[in-house]
């Protein structure tokens, strides 16, 4: 079925040349796209991508409040089991009819990729049993009380029983298998180039205005803004910084933006007692023992750090000042959790009480093409460090590099960031600050190997929770507890910016996924 399909691709690509430019669609990404088994890496280029071939379960709007979507319409038969009605009449690209079947196996399939380095698992570990009532109902019970399992089924794709069976990630990745009920059908996949896209004309809702999609890689800033103004490309996200005034003042080009659900954090490492890789003394001989251990030097870093002075020279604007995981408005957020100001002198007082008083050397990792002046920012960290006497180098690379070098704890200390596309914080808390435990689904990029039972037993308390104000103000707790130990230091918040040419519309998302379908 898989060789049947692929076929048919091939001929759609012969199809590409004839169509006019007014259906044709460019946009370019600020990321590798490393992917396209939507189940392998949670990560938000590669689920951007997911998005345009793959329907979720659920859906999620601009603003990321959860909606039907494969799964038309549940109901709460008790406080852990959930009966979901299909949508009907959806079909995959290849023809094959949309069933419960699909549902579950979907969810079964998703501990079985190996090698992830950001598992999905994290929104099915709450799932107890899935039960095929017939081909149009779906029943899951879930262990215990779980409110947020609406929120996690909007954030997983759906396959097909039959067509995905035996698909492996090499076969997404090779296109045979991307055969999914999205909007779009994979035509071609040229890695760490582009993607190219045809509309499926046969979808089941909203027909995108796009005929066909070149969906394509420019990592390089100044190439992407150069791109649009060229006339290459359509549309851009991630808008350089220094970009963002004068293309506002150009009448060829419209902006788009919108507060992000994305928060930037150093990660430090929790994961050894003894000597840390890129720790030393000031004569450059190892630490005996690791000093990122001892919570008044997680917090002498943090204190240390100009977060407004970011904001307003590296950022120029496009960010915010923060303490906790999502800004303003979000559920779970805690008004009273502010930004520190940067207090180099109170941060060298920690330091001596901890043991450092001269300070040691540290070197800090980020990337370099990932997220918005990531390298910039990085190095602006590292001076503020150096300020008050940890010496520090910065080490940036490639995204697809440095995750795997993070995901195998290779590092003492760097820039990371979570992008809270649930909406809410038990998410981001779960996922990035509970204990890692692959039974359990908790601290799936939690790649600093952070450990508190404490803070496991309050988030475990608000998860369970039924009733949504209790559950907010157990958030609350949760986050205000934990960011007293400074087990990371958050730093920012995004906001999402993109340009493209005028005459084109486009719906701005909060969790920064750019998406074919969402302009027009």
């Amino acid at each position: 079925m898989l060789r049947a399909w692929h076929a048919a691709a091939l001929a759609a690509l012969t199809a590409w040349a004839p169509a006019t430019k007014a259906q044709n669609f460019s946009v370019g990404s600020a990321s590798i796209i490393g992917s396209l088994d939507p189940h392998f890496y949670n990560v938000g280029p590669n689920n951007a991508v997911a998005a345009t071939f793959f329907d979720r379960m659920l859906e999620s709007d601009a603003q990321a409040r959860v909606h039907p979507g494969l799964l038309e319409s549940w109901r709460l038969l008790a406080d852990d089991t959930w009966e979901f009605r299909l949508r009907a009449g959806v079909r995959f690209h290849n023809g094959a009819e949309f069933t419960a079947e699909d549902i579950a196996f979907t969810i079964a399939r998703l501990p079985t990729i190996v090698n992830s380095p950001g598992s999905f698992t994290t929104y099915t570990r709450s799932i107890a049993a899935v039960e095929v009532v017939d081909p149009m109902t779906v029943r899951i019970r879930t262990n215990g009380p779980y409110p947020n399992l609406l929120v996690d089924l909007a954030r997983i794709a759906v396959l097909n029983r039959r067509t995905h069976e035996n698909a492996t990630t090499d076969d997404f990745n090779a296109g045979r298998a991307v055969i999914g009920t999205g909007p779009f059908r994979l035509v071609e996949h040229r890695p760490s180039d582009r993607i190219l896209m045809a509309r499926n004309d046969a979808y089941w809702g909203e027909k995108p205005r796009w005929e066909r999609v070149d969906y394509r890689m420019v990592t390089n800033d100044p190439a992407r803004t150069a791109a649009l103004l060229a006339g290459d490309l359509d549309a851009i996200e991630q808008v350089p910084t220094s970009d963002i005034a004068r293309l506002r003042r150009d009448p060829r080009i419209a902006i788009s933006e919108t507060e992000s659900l994305r928060n930037a954090f150093l990660v430090f490492d929790h994961s050894r007692e003894g000597a840390t890789p890129f720790v030393a003394d000031n004569d450059g001989r190892p630490l005996e023992r690791n000093p990122l251990k001892d919570r008044r030097v997680r917090q002498a870093l943090s204190i240390a750090i100009d977060r407004h002075a970011i904001v307003e020279r590296v950022m120029e604007g496009a960010a915010s000042p923060s303490m906790q995981f999502v800004g303003q408005g979000v559920f779970g957020h805690v008004p009273d959790l502010q930004p520190p100001r940067a207090d180099p002198e109170a941060a060298r007082r920690l330091l001596a009480e901890a043991g450092y008083p001269n300070g040691f050397r540290i070197t800090l990792h980020t990337s370099n093409d990932r997220y918005q002046n990531d390298a910039r920012t990085a190095q602006a960290v590292g001076q503020m460090w150096t300020r008050i006497g940890v010496r520090t180098q910065v080490e940036a690379m490639p995204f697809t590099n440095f995750i795997g070098r993070a995901s195998r704890q290779e590092f003492s200390v760097w820039y990371a960031s979570w992008g809270s596309s649930t909406g809410e914080t038990s998410g981001a808390m779960r996922s990035a600050l509970m204990t890692f435990n692959r039974e359990r689904g908790t601290g799936a990029v939690n790649r600093g190997r952070y450990s508190n039972p404490e803070f496991d037993a309050r988030m475990l308390a608000a998860m369970r929770e039924m009733d949504d104000e209790k559950r907010e103000q157990l958030l609350q707790e949760a986050m205000r507890f934990v960011m007293q130990d400074h087990p990371i230091a958050p730093m920012l918040l995004f906001r999402n910016i993109w340009a493209m040419r005028s005459g084109i519309a486009h719906t701005p998302r909060a969790d920064e996924l750019t998406r074919p379908q969402d302009f027009r």
